[in-house]
């Protein structure tokens, strides 16, 4: 069974950068996608940025054009942590932030939240101006 558990979210002010982390475990070493997703109140949640792994591997990073140049999605060499590195935060980017996984290539649909059955609590992101 796959548990997914982020952290690193809190407040900063605009301008400023944060990490979030997603540690997975319960994965198996068939291609994954690996999704971070985020939801604003009121709104939908939206894919921000993937990485497509194989074991050890990794096949794609995407990021959404919202937060592109910004956003840039990485992985810990040994150990199934996934990171959101977060720069020039913006107040928009205020959300709460998901990771998700699923198996099988990200593909072209990886910002559809509807294809992920895994989903770990969220973590808060408050960007202040």
């Amino acid at each position: 069974q796959v548990q997914l558990v982020e952290s690193g979210g809190g407040s900063v002010q605009a301008g400023g950068s944060l990490m979030l982390s997603c540690e997975a475990s319960g994965l198996t070493t068939s291609r994954t996608c690996m999704g971070w997703f985020r939801q604003a109140p009121g709104k939908e949640r939206e894919g921000v940025a993937s990485i497509d792994i194989f074991g050890s591997y990794t096949y794609a990073r995407n990021t959404a054009e919202s937060v592109r140049g910004r956003f840039t999605v990485t992985r810990h060499n040994r150990k199934s942590i996934f990171y959101l590195q977060m720069a020039r935060l913006e107040p928009e980017d205020t959300a709460v932030y998901y990771c998700a996984a699923q198996l099988g290539s990200c593909g072209g649909n990886w910002p559809m939240a509807h294809r992920y059955n895994n989903w770990g609590q969220g973590t808060q992101v408050i960007v202040s101006s």
